[in-house]
């Protein structure tokens, strides 16, 4: 649980920009029910409603990374990517930080094949198996570990679907959500002003354009699932 709801947390929100949305004309009207107001025509958050909201996510994504499951953390944008990289690899969990390779959710056994092949040939190239080969035939087995290492860095590990996803931002990573919904994956997601709450099983309200907005989030995730170890 994130620390108890008062004026230094709403403080803390205010600083780290959680609370700025997008500008009033890009409301989504699921999301009406989350803003306290506007100012300048920038919808604001209604703190309350992020508090509430990142403690059920904590909530869930504790007892499931405590129970040892699989959360796969997606987060490709700029202001994302290094939070989302290290809070995954602090907890070993699966990540994908720079592009979403479609089918990875609803196409899993056929990618998994490939991810494998990748793996492979990664701990071929690092024990110097692939020394036997000509010079020519060696660049292109770099060439084509750099190409795969754009989709399948990050899930490693990830041998069978994931108990839950965590997305940063669900309009960016539109793909990676629509699959997560066919194939019954719980979603857990960071939504601003403009974002559509339907299908978010754990919806975390906040800016999800700004690096210090997702830090916050993503530290108080960390801290949360951390406490009482």
């Amino acid at each position: 649980m994130p620390d108890v709801f008062n004026e230094t947390t709403v403080a803390e929100m205010v600083k780290a920009g959680v609370i700025y949305g997008h500008k009033k004309s890009k409301t989504h009207p699921r999301m009406r029910p989350f803003i306290a107001g506007n100012r300048n025509e920038i919808e604001l958050l209604d703190p309350e409603a992020i508090f509430g909201g990142l403690a059920k996510a904590i909530l869930f994504l504790k007892e499931k990374v405590k129970a040892g499951g699989s959360v796969l953390l997606v987060g490709t944008n700029p202001a994302a990517k290094s939070s989302v990289l290290s809070f995954a690899q602090g907890f070993k969990l699966p990540y994908v930080v720079t592009r979403w390779l479609g089918g990875t959710l609803t196409n899993f056994a056929v990618l998994n094949k490939r991810k494998q092949y990748y793996n492979d040939l990664k701990v071929k190239k690092e024990s110097g198996a692939l020394a036997k080969y000509t010079k020519k035939e060696q660049l292109e087995f770099s060439n084509e570990i750099t190409k795969l290492a754009k989709f399948f860095d990050g899930l490693e590990n990830l041998a069978r679907l994931p108990d839950a996803i965590f997305i940063v931002d669900i309009k960016e990573h539109e793909t990676a959500f629509r699959e997560a919904k066919k194939t019954n994956v719980p979603v857990v997601a960071i939504l601003d002003t403009d974002d559509d709450t339907d299908d978010v099983a754990y919806p975390i309200f906040a800016n999800d354009h700004s690096k210090s907005s997702i830090e916050w989030v993503m530290e108080k995730i960390k801290e949360g699932i951390k406490n009482g170890e």
